[in-house]
């Protein structure tokens, strides 16, 4: 199944080797990952997590997450962005917009709200000013550290667990 095509871009489900690939570009910007991660998003295709993968000009360039139900936040139940990225080399050409136009289009058949936590740090700046502009609206609950409401005046560390929680009408 393809999602989208165009000349460029190609928006498919992910394959078993896709994990490989995005493990080890992740792994060449100096970062930890884990190459179970990426395999347990292909395990999980179809049980609860659907998985899309932007090749540009044939090469994986990103990829986002479905889940398809929040598990924790203040959206319980509701349809989940989950991992969106864009490969640093394939960045500025509207990737990231299209992976979400087609998570959008398969979450709106059966929801008509979508959800996400967006890490508060620079480096999800640009995750942030898409986000805002394509719609999605902070849900008021403030900022969420580890899964749970962080309190005023509450020690944190601002990491990928320290997150503030959005969600879009999509219908």
């Amino acid at each position: 199944m393809i999602y989208y095509k165009n000349e460029k871009l190609t928006i498919r489900p992910m394959i078993e080797s896709d994990a490989q690939v995005i493990y080890d570009t992740y792994l060449s910007y100096g970062w930890h990952p884990s190459l179970e991660t990426y395999q347990n998003y292909f395990a999980e295709q179809g049980n609860g997590r659907t998985t899309f993968v932007a090749e540009y000009e044939g090469e994986v360039a990103g990829h986002v997450s479905l889940l398809d139900a929040a598990k924790s936040g203040p959206f319980p139940g509701i349809p989940l962005v989950s991992d969106l990225r864009v490969f640093f080399a394939f960045q500025k050409r509207g990737i990231a917009s299209r992976l979400l136009d087609i998570l959008e289009a398969e979450a709106a058949k059966t929801s008509d709200t979508v959800c996400l936590a967006v890490g508060c740090h620079s480096g999800y700046g640009a995750a942030q000013r898409l986000y805002v502009t394509r719609g999605y609206n902070f849900d008021g609950s403030g900022v969420w550290w580890n899964d749970k409401p962080l309190g005023e005046y509450e020690p944190c560390e601002n990491d990928d667990d320290l997150n503030l929680w959005m969600s879009k009408k999509l219908k």
